[in-house]
């Protein structure tokens, strides 16, 4: 089962077929909209096949209103959910979030590897790095925002375009 998990978080397992994608170097671009804004959004690049990606970013609420993270839309999957990762007793889990993710008035919340994260299923394409798509969030306070998401390395930790004083940056 650990193992399982650890090929669908890596996209290490098969089932893909193609897409089109913009190549662009990365570069960690803060997308604003309202009091929120998103910073350091990435995809993993997958192996040939591999049915799912794992997706990353960092939102920070600047306003004094909490939002939620309600959903994305990803041209490149059948659907994308929301992922909460726990460990319970040295076990790793991975559920989905059907309510959302909870992003509260300031503060800042990190989608990360090994963390909270965004699980795009049913690829279309293998993800190469370099590529980029345009992911769709839905808010529920703020609405949809369409924010750049670079495809990089298959063990990328963070966006290489954030500054390394950056304290919203998944380490």
């Amino acid at each position: 089962m650990k193992l399982l998990l650890i090929a669908v978080l890596t996209g290490a397992t098969p089932f893909a077929t193609s897409a089109v994608a913009e190549d662009h170097t990365p570069s960690a671009d803060e997308v604003q909209v309202a009091e929120l804004s998103v910073t350091g959004a990435f995809i993993r690049a997958t192996l040939p096949h591999a049915p799912v990606a794992g997706g990353y970013m960092t939102i920070a609420n600047h306003g004094i209103t909490d939002d939620r993270l309600l959903s994305v839309t990803a041209p490149i999957g059948e659907r994308t959910d929301i992922h909460e990762m726990t460990i319970e007793n040295d076990v790793m889990t991975m559920r989905a979030l059907p309510d959302g993710l909870p992003v509260p008035a300031g503060e800042t919340v990190s989608l990360q590897p090994a963390g909270n994260h965004l699980m795009i299923m049913g690829l279309s394409a293998q993800l190469v790095e370099g590529q980029s798509y345009d992911l769709t969030l839905k808010f529920e306070n703020v609405g949809e925002v369409t924010v750049p998401f670079d495809v990089l390395a298959l063990n990328a930790r963070k966006h290489p375009g954030l500054q390394e004083t950056d304290t919203h940056a998944p380490e």
